[in-house]
């Protein structure tokens, strides 16, 4: 399958690139990594995503790129989606994306669907943006510095820095290749780790007086909600990495993030250790993703909503 990506990207002259919507490091990373190697192969590339991108991530190489609306989709005779599970992840647009002649999928959830004819899934990859690297290796293309910083962008992201049980040591042999040519670990990480805005660290606060600790279930939560939003002016993409706090307690096997968006209406984002698989317990919400990270979204108010995630993990 990987020959037949090749060639339709070779043939290729008007791609659009895309990936899900509440953009993450590695779905950003990887779209501008692909977006700078099409460019330099000559294609006309568009980057597509329905929300803007992540303060943590707009220094990467061509970011200012990414465009938020799609004309004249009649145009492309290539769209490329990364990161994304379903087609409907892409967001309000997806109707649009699908009458593109020659679609492609570039994966690594282990709830993807496998929507797309051409395709390149491995649920065991650490990222999208490992699979890139995969790629990208197979074409002999020489990865210029601002394509290395992006895909390492994307890599460490989506391992929690390494931390993650789906680093593998062929994550670790893309990231040295990425550091010899080009990408700089401690730039990058600052960049993303260490500049957070003061709406962030005053967010943070506030959910963390909502911290909730089951030692008997295992399980820690944490809770954002509109009116903490509201009052410290933050937005709901700077409640990255918050769902990771309550997974450092000794004792906690899963953690969950509650962040409301809307009335009654709540995101869960599921981390967990060891052998508890959360893409499960998405899934008995309509959600997915991969096994010790999912996300879903469910209704109710939010003591009820806790009661039946806590029996669906129990349940796991």
């Amino acid at each position: 399958m990987i020959n037949e990506i090749i060639k339709a990207i070779n043939e290729g002259q008007n791609i659009l690139i895309t990936a899900h919507v509440r953009l993450d490091g590695d779905a950003v990373g990887s779209e501008l990594a692909l977006y700078l190697m099409l460019k330099e192969l000559g294609k006309k590339v568009l980057v597509y995503n329905q929300d803007r991108t992540p303060e943590r991530y707009r220094f990467l190489p061509a970011a200012n790129n990414i465009v938020h609306n799609i004309n004249n989709v009649e145009q492309y005779d290539t769209g490329i989606i990364l990161d994304c599970s379903d087609l409907t992840r892409c967001g309000d647009e997806a109707e649009k994306i699908v009458k593109i002649k020659k679609l492609i999928n570039i994966d690594h959830h282990v709830s993807n669907n496998g929507f797309c004819s051409l395709k390149m899934l491995d649920a065991q990859a650490s990222s999208t943006g490992e699979l890139l690297f995969r790629l990208m290796q197979e074409m002999k293309f020489k990865m210029s510095k601002d394509i290395c910083t992006n895909l390492y962008a994307a890599i460490i992201t989506d391992t929690g820095n390494f931390r993650y049980s789906n680093t593998t040591k062929e994550t670790f042999r893309a990231a040295e290749n990425l550091v010899a040519n080009g990408a700089n670990p401690q730039w990058i990480s600052e960049n993303i780790y260490e500049s957070d805005s003061p709406a962030r660290l005053k967010l943070l606060a506030k959910a963390l007086e909502t911290l909730s600790l089951d030692l008997k279930n295992k399980v820690g939560s944490l809770v954002v909600t509109q009116k903490a939003l509201q009052e410290t002016g933050a937005s709901w993409e700077l409640t990255e990495g918050f769902v990771d706090i309550p997974r450092t307690v000794r004792g906690i096997e899963v953690a969950v993030l509650y962040t409301q968006r809307g009335d009654n209406n709540y995101k869960l984002s599921l981390r967990s250790k060891a052998d508890v698989n959360v893409e499960k317990v998405a899934k008995k919400f309509g959600g997915g993703g991969h096994i010790h990270a999912a996300a879903c979204w469910i209704k109710g108010d939010i003591e009820s909503i806790k009661s039946r995630v806590i029996e669906a993990i129990r349940e796991v």
